[in-house]
Order: C-alpha cells, then structure tokens, then sequence
C-alpha cells in the first residue's frame, strides 16, 4: 500500500468518525476558549465551520474582545494562505472551496492558527483535505516568528497510525470537546 493509499484510507476514517461525532451533537469549543484564554491579544487565526468540522467561532467570538481574529482565504492553488480579519457579524461571501470569509478587511498575520483537520495523532500529526494549505502556511507563517499551530476536532478523530510526509506540519497543541492535548 502506498502513502497516497495509507492517507486515503486514513482521511476515509477521520471524515467517517468525524461525521459521526457531529451528527450526535457532541462538538463545543469550550476547552479551546480556555486554551485561547492563555494568549489573549494574540493575532489568531480560525476558520468558518464548514460540513462536519468542529466549529470553533464561540471561542473566536470571546477571542475578538480581547484582540484581532481572522479568517483563512485561499487566493490560488498550492499557495499559502493569507488571512482575513474577522468579527462576530461581519459581512462573509463564499470563497474557495465553499468556506465563508470575511467579505472586506484588513489582511492579518496570524501568531495562533486554529487548524481545523480530518485526523489528528497524539504525537501532533495533523491529515487535512489534502491541498497542503495549512502545511505552506504554517511552514511560511513559522519561518518568519514562533507560530502556534492549534489543532481543533472531535475527539473521534484521532487515528494511532497517522501516514505523514516531511512536508507535514505538526500540531503544537490539539483541542477536542473532551480536553487538551500536549503531543508527545
């Protein structure tokens, strides 16, 4: 089996488990508020829920009174993300991939990135969509400062064998509906 196959079948798992922990209601951000609570006035990134991801924007509604939030914008294919500012009501329109991001704005860099993902490791592996959005990004965002790469999900998601690349970017923390955590 292939790393292509090993990934496929892995993010067939994730979305499964994922999809499943949604349907019963189970996702809430409260153990990422308090996570976030920690680095109040730090630039942060997050993202708008989409399907069956774990929906973060309570936490990035309490982070917005105590400093910027803002969006992902994907601007073209296998380049990094730039990041939008957001706030709770703010104008959003479709952008790539059906993700909502904020109609207008200031352009923002983050220090924080709440990365939403289909299967995560307890050793700080992260299997996303696979366009390697997020792993650019975070290889850019930390070649210039320290930049906290928050991995946010149900707790269902976590695979023990996660197939990883060098490119990969590794979480330093990952939040679930059920607690924190440290990778290994």
């Amino acid at each position: 089996m292939t790393l292509q196959d090993r990934k496929d079948a892995a993010r067939k798992a994730g979305f499964a488990a994922r999809k499943v922990a949604h349907d019963l209601g189970q996702g809430h951000a409260g153990h990422l508020s308090s996570v976030l609570a920690g680095y109040r006035g730090v630039p942060l990134a997050g993202y708008a829920q989409m399907r069956t991801e774990i929906d973060p924007t309570a936490a990035m509604e309490e982070a917005s009174a105590h400093g910027t939030v803002c969006l992902p914008v994907i601007e073209a294919a296998a380049q990094p993300l730039k990041f939008r500012a957001w706030t709770p009501g703010c104008d959003m329109v479709p952008g790539a991939f059906g993700a909502e991001i904020p109609a207008q704005g200031e352009w923002i860099v983050p220090e924080i990135v709440i990365v939403p993902l289909v299967a995560f490791s307890r050793g700080g592996g992260r299997l996303g969509y696979g366009g390697g959005f997020y792993d650019r990004t975070l290889e850019m965002l930390r070649a210039e400062k320290p930049t906290l790469a928050i991995g946010f999900a149900y707790e269902a998601q976590e695979l023990p064998d996660l197939p990883l690349e060098e490119t990969d970017q590794p979480l330093d923390l990952i939040v679930t509906e059920t607690g924190v955590i440290e990778p290994r």
